[in-house]
């Protein structure tokens, strides 16, 4: 099979494309002919800075996590008739050697979510860690349900920072299906379409000198829930436009810099603070965001591309180092690299 693979940490030069024995699948383990490999942040920080202290987890490892493509043979104690079944991957590489960078992954069967019939190989590709994050946030809402869905948000204002990124984009649709008011707050008025066009009610401009009062305008009682991916930056505004008894799902770093919590007017106002990393959840949770973000697909509810709000940036498995330097680059939407 063809593959990409690296075998040292370094920049994008250090990724080859090889050919490699299509593998077999183990026990609790399926084989998916990859369609689609999404590809996220977590990519290629992986291949830069490595597991730990610049050492890879393997000898070589074949990158990304999310992914998508059809079943095509499976392990020891898996039902046969998953043969055949388009699904969605995600965390394909996550503590394993095979990604979904190549012509065939390995992954256990429970990571191979099937995908709805009206879904594209795309939509499945750019579910994954982004969709994940996405509802463990909404989830953290304090009294909140215990599934997202339509009403289950019902009367809850949630403030997603960052309404044009991946995870952003998931979290305005996952919140809008689930019946929440849904403001973001962007940069420019590029991504204030992509936002409006995924499904947010209002729009703030984040570098605004009235960011606070625009969002107060909105929501004059304050917000239920942010979205947070740049806490250490937005804490001064988050203080200002949280409602009482209101949560910050914090699910993005901005490198070693400390969060300042007020102590005072947190105590005061019952604030809680949520940090989330999707590696690291419950399994038990990220089974259930996976069968709540498959119903929501199967309801149209997410969706991905221009006419979603997220632009789809494509590449060839050979331009795969290209497909991570544009995702560390920042470009706005998701990339995907196209395996067949």
């Amino acid at each position: 099979m063809k593959a990409i693979v690296y075998s040292s940490t370094g920049d994008a030069d250090v990724l080859h494309l090889v050919d490699r024995p299509v593998p077999e699948p183990g026990p609790g383990e399926v084989r998916v002919r990859v369609a689609v490999s999404g590809v996220n942040h977590s990519d290629w920080k992986g291949r830069r800075f490595g597991h730990r202290n610049g050492v890879l987890m393997f000898p070589e490892v074949i990158p990304h996590n999310d992914g998508s493509g059809v079943i095509d043979a499976v392990g020891a104690g898996v039902e046969p008739e998953r043969v055949g079944q388009r699904v969605w991957v995600w965390e394909a590489a996550y503590k394993r050697p095979h990604g979904t960078a190549a012509e065939f992954s390995i992954v256990p069967s429970r990571l191979a979510v099937p995908l709805p019939a009206n879904a594209s190989f795309d939509t499945g590709a750019c579910l994954g860690l982004s969709a994940v994050a996405a509802h463990r946030c909404l989830m953290t809402v304090q009294n909140g349900p215990d599934r997202l869905g339509p009403g289950a948000l019902d009367g809850r204002t949630v403030l997603v920072a960052g309404g044009a990124g991946a995870v952003g984009h998931a979290a305005i649709q996952l919140a809008a299906w689930s019946g929440a008011t849904v403001i973001a707050t962007v940069s420019s008025p590029e991504k204030a379409k992509l936002a409006r066009t995924a499904g947010a009610a209002h729009i703030v401009e984040y570098r605004s000198t009235t960011v606070e009062a625009d969002i107060r305008a909105v929501a004059p009682g304050g917000v239920d829930l942010i979205v947070e991916v740049a806490a250490t930056r937005n804490i001064t505004t988050a203080m200002q436009v949280l409602a009482q008894n209101a949560t910050v799902a914090v699910y993005g770093t901005e490198g070693d810099r400390t969060l300042a919590i007020p102590a005072k007017k947190a105590i005061g106002r019952n604030l809680r603070f949520q940090f989330v990393l999707v590696m690291t959840l419950p399994v038990a949770d990220k089974d259930l965001a996976s069968a709540d973000v498959t119903r929501a697909v199967a309801d149209g509810a997410f969706a991905v591309g221009e006419e979603a709000g997220l632009p789809i940036h494509r590449f060839p498995l050979r331009r795969t180092g290209e497909a991570q330097d544009a995702v560390e680059a920042g470009v706005v939407g998701r990339v995907v690299v196209d395996i067949d």
